[in-house]
């Protein structure tokens, strides 16, 4: 990840508030009682008052909710002590997401998979009501939104306050942002196909342009190291870039050029290093997840950007009477004040990487 995003808060967290409610308070203490939403939502009236109008009111749009509600209280009964100690952890670490993915010892993720180990039907039924909880027909629901509110307006209160206008996971594409009618979807970082308990928590789910989102990331764990499923290390745990860091890090990018023929160069042309080594880890990561490597050197192979860029400094620069010299020093100067601006981040890196091969010596 090129740089974190910043969080913003938002009354759509009181969706995940709801849930915490429901796991801690409802499903956990289940043993012994009978489904009754006067009694199990007593210590919180919101919740039982939403519970309620879901019911009574908006039934089709909310069937699965009130449906897993049930299930999975009935699952939580037939639990052992030792079971249930066991999802509390599994809870507390799958919404932890900063701390999953520094790689906390103490943090151990959890996904349906693994549940599974304990009881498949539970698996199952919270793998049903989890998927749902974050879909439109659901959230758009008037007794959501009176509480609640908007993912559009949260995405609207995010954007002006991430005013970057381009995605993070990958520096090339923009994001829409506060001047677009339509917004990007949310990412969810650890993915909802494959992780309970998080689907509907804001420090998950992570504007993404649609390449990295819908093209690249897909359903790929970020935690867990699957690029190669015949190597040694995989299914390992894997840290990550958490895209809401406070710590700001500095990815360097280093092109080497194996030709010197930049009218036929190919991305086999083009040799990329990163660092810096402290996030090492965190960087292959993102290399993996988000496909750079193949992406940016099918950019600088491109007839519109490298190559483009080239002809900047071989035809258009020299028009003016000046050397790529110039060029390179005024692109060093554009790069570190805008990075992301006409992908100076890459262009800079790709034309010193062109210098070295000779391809610009008179």
């Amino acid at each position: 990840m090129l740089f974190p995003y910043v969080y913003v808060a938002h009354t759509m967290e009181k969706m995940q508030g709801y849930i915490d409610y429901i796991f801690n308070n409802v499903w956990c203490t289940a043993r012994g009682k009978g489904y009754d939403i006067e009694i199990l939502f007593a210590g919180n009236d919101e919740l039982r008052k939403l519970i309620t109008e879901l019911h009574t009111s908006e039934v089709q749009g909310a069937d699965f909710f009130l449906t897993g509600l049930q299930l999975i209280f009935e699952d939580f009964k037939v639990l052992s002590d030792a079971q249930l100690e066991q999802l509390e952890l599994w809870y507390q670490s799958n919404n932890n997401i900063e701390l999953a993915c520094v790689g906390d010892p103490n943090v151990t993720p959890a996904t349906y998979d693994v549940v599974a180990t304990l009881s498949e039907e539970l698996s199952t039924h919270l793998r049903d009501f989890f998927k749902n909880l974050y879909s439109q027909s659901f959230l758009s629901l008037k007794s959501i939104k009176d509480r609640v509110g908007e993912i559009e307006n949260h995405y609207h209160d995010f954007m002006q306050r991430n005013i970057q206008g381009k995605c993070p996971f990958c520096g090339i594409h923009d994001v829409k942002g506060l001047y677009h009618t339509k917004r990007e979807a949310y990412d969810h970082f650890l993915p909802k196909d494959k992780y309970p308990f998080n689907s509907i928590n804001f420090y998950n789910l992570v504007p993404a342009c649609h390449e990295c989102n819908s093209s690249y990331k897909l359903s790929i764990d970020p935690l867990l190291n699957c690029k190669n499923p015949l190597a040694s290390n995989a299914g390992q745990r894997r840290k990550a870039f958490y895209p809401y860091s406070n710590n700001s890090h500095n990815i360097e990018l280093q092109i080497t050029l194996t030709s010197s023929d930049w009218t036929n160069i190919t991305p086999e042309d083009v040799q990329l290093t990163t660092g810096p080594n402290d996030v090492r880890e965190e960087i292959d990561t993102w290399l993996d997840v988000y496909g750079i490597e193949e992406r940016y050197k099918a950019k600088c192979c491109g007839e519109n950007d490298g190559k483009g860029w080239i002809v900047q400094i071989l035809d258009e620069w020299s028009v003016d009477g000046r050397n790529p010299d110039d060029f390179l020093n005024t692109l060093e100067r554009q790069a570190n004040k805008r990075p992301y601006c006409d992908d100076n981040f890459l262009k800079k890196p790709f034309l010193e990487a062109c210098k070295h091969s000779g391809l610009f010596d008179s």
